[in-house]
């Protein structure tokens, strides 16, 4: 998926087994963080970081969702040791990496997704897409800027 397309939908559960449907969050900027999988350092620091600037995200208008092809229960145990309470950790593990596949960034050899980050705004429309390099985390604040440069 590209800037200027439809974002597609999906639903997911969180680390607490919540649905999260991306549609439901229509009217709102969501930050789709992928990253490839939970217990890894930079995955940890990526994650970490989208917690760490939730009350930015909320002033933009905005909510971060971090994705992996990971478990719910993985996804529980990971948030919980890593300190991540508020932010959604979503779970794309049925089918098997199917959102990941769906944004065009399963790593099929790998089983799991690039790192990567879309921002869809509130009607639906990806605005932002970034693949970082595997070991790279994403850069938080050029995501937060490109949420302020999507004010109206």
């Amino acid at each position: 998926m590209n800037e200027g397309e439809r974002a597609p939908d999906f639903t997911l559960k969180d680390q607490y087994d919540k649905e999260v449907s991306l549609s439901a969050l229509r009217g709102k900027r969501v930050v789709l963080s992928f990253h490839p999988l939970a217990w890894t350092e930079v995955c940890r620091i990526q994650m970490q970081d989208l917690e760490k600037h939730r009350a930015d995200f909320e002033r933009l208008g905005a909510v971060a969702l971090g994705l992996s092809v990971d478990s719910v229960p993985c996804k529980k145990a990971w948030a919980e040791a890593i300190g991540v309470q508020e932010t959604p950790l979503l779970a794309d593990f049925w089918p098997h990496g199917g959102v990941a596949q769906a944004y065009g960034i399963f790593r099929e050899r790998n089983g799991f997704s690039e790192r990567a980050v879309f921002i869809v705004d509130q009607e639906g429309i990806i605005r932002f897409r970034k693949v970082y390099p595997i070991r790279e985390v994403p850069d938080i604040n050029e995501i937060l800027t490109a949420l302020e440069g999507m004010q109206t």
